[in-house]
């Protein structure tokens, strides 16, 4: 099959790509730029296009299907082009659907922890060697590629985002998959320039348990209070699973579960990860492994690449990084590590990034998130503010969003830099905690490790 990508370079389009190719396709695909780490996997592949750019003689008739990206815009000139040859078009997850729709399609949805749970599910499943295609929305240790497609396997897991499918297809990406067996992690008011109303966010999840296949079964965090309402108010025929925080206890650094067979230590901690854990569970278990082999292997999962991924550790001091942006996360991973290292200095350091925590409207919903840190630290780039085309905001609005009197603003990329070296880690045990979905205005975080 002839396949065209607009907008190749895309992490979740390159991946795409790359499956595609590995399954025979005949792939072909342009950008306008193309970064690390994309560019040299397209490269390795043969796939990176010869010259930067948009060239409409690309797309040709014999093309059977293109594949839109959202970094594309509306009147891209090779988008134009397919449209007026009358080609099939798909968005991503419309395409992801297409080679899924007679397989059981397991997705993950939720404003956080669906790439976690996701990442769990498929650790699990590769460690009892069960074979599953899948699109998860990170890189996975052992996993080649965040795309997997074949013709055999009976499941697909597919991680559920809410936003816009792309440009030309407004409708959230979820509500394309159509599940058998769906999973909601939390509910929590993101993308707000897409839903500019939490009622708006909140119905983008009522309309995805309503695309659940007849007979299909919804497994929901009952501890979150939004899931539990869409759900347990959902009318259509499905089964549905409750699931909770696990029992655990940490002693010494160490999370123990508490299992059937007694307490066993895991890698990954935090309450919000145990209850990521028992939604994948459910899952798992759903999917046909049972109890005993789903705790055997997640004993070994390490975490998904940039969620609470320990960059350094001596022994007195630990550095994480994490993707964690959206207020909830940003309390949940905060209050994880200082319950992990509750007798180390916590400084938790979180960049205003994203077009929502850059939004005045939006930062009051940050307000205690960094109660838990012994020291909060925000970053913020003004460019980026100006990129974005909002509204200045200043350090004051900042610091009476979070209301915390002591918070510690840095504007200026070096000045952040001079504090993380300036830390006392040779006198003081330290627990730093750097989220951000960024990279504080070009922070290296090999630099780090040598600072611990």
């Amino acid at each position: 099959m002839r396949t065209h990508f607009i907008a190749i370079g895309g992490a979740a389009m390159h991946n795409l790509a790359l499956a595609l190719h590995s399954k025979g396709y005949h792939v072909t695909g342009s950008d306008d730029a193309i970064f690390e780490p994309s560019k040299s996997r397209l490269e390795k592949r043969g796939l990176l296009p010869a010259e930067m750019g948009w060239f409409p003689e690309k797309i040709t008739s014999d093309i059977e299907a293109v594949i839109l990206g959202m970094h594309a815009k509306a009147d891209n000139p090779e988008l134009l082009k397919a449209q007026e040859l009358g080609l099939t078009i798909y968005s991503y997850p419309e395409f992801l659907y297409e080679q899924s729709k007679h397989k059981t399609r397991v997705v993950i949805g939720g404003s956080h922890g669906k790439t976690t749970i996701t990442s769990m599910i498929l650790h699990v499943m590769h460690y009892n060697n069960r074979e599953v295609d899948y699109m998860v929305g990170a890189q996975l240790e052992g996993f080649d590629t965040m795309v997997h497609l074949t013709d055999d396997n009976d499941f697909i897991v597919l991680e559920g985002d809410e936003y816009l499918s792309s440009p030309s297809d407004l409708r959230p990406k979820f509500h394309l998959y159509q599940p058998n067996i769906a999973l909601i992690s939390g509910i929590a008011w993101d993308h707000i320039n897409v839903f500019p109303t939490f009622e708006n966010y909140v119905e983008q999840f009522e309309i995805f348990i309503q695309k659940i296949t007849n007979g299909g079964m919804l497994v929901y965090n009952s501890e979150d209070p939004e899931v539990r309402k869409v759900s347990e108010a959902a009318t259509n025929p499905i089964r549905k699973i409750a699931y909770e925080t696990p029992d655990y206890t940490v002693e010494n650094g160490k999370t123990l579960l508490q299992t059937p067979e007694g307490p066993m230590p895991i890698e990954v901690f935090g309450k919000h990860n145990l209850n990521n854990l028992a939604g994948a569970k459910w899952i798992c278990q759903a999917m046909g492994v049972d109890e005993a082999d789903f705790y055997e292997a997640i004993a070994t999962f390490k975490g998904a690449s940039k969620r609470l991924e320990k960059i350094a550790e001596n022994a007195t001091n630990v550095a994480y990084k994490d993707f964690a942006h959206s207020p909830s996360k940003v309390a949940a991973t905060t209050k994880a590590v200082k319950e992990q290292y509750p007798d180390r200095k916590l400084v938790a350091c979180l960049e205003l990034h994203t077009y929502s925590s850059l939004n005045p409207e939006f930062l009051s919903q940050y307000e205690g998130a960094l109660d838990a840190a012994d020291v909060a630290v925000v970053f913020y780039s003004p460019d980026a503010v100006k990129i974005k085309r909002l509204d200045d905001i200043s350090a004051e609005q900042i610091a009476d969003a979070f209301k915390r009197d002591d918070l510690v603003i840095y504007t200026n990329p070096e000045a952040f830099k001079e504090y993380l070296f300036g830390l006392k880690f040779d006198t003081e045990g330290i627990a730093l905690l750097l989220m951000s979905s960024g990279n504080y205005g070009g922070l290296n975080f090999d630099e780090i490790k040598t600072l611990i």
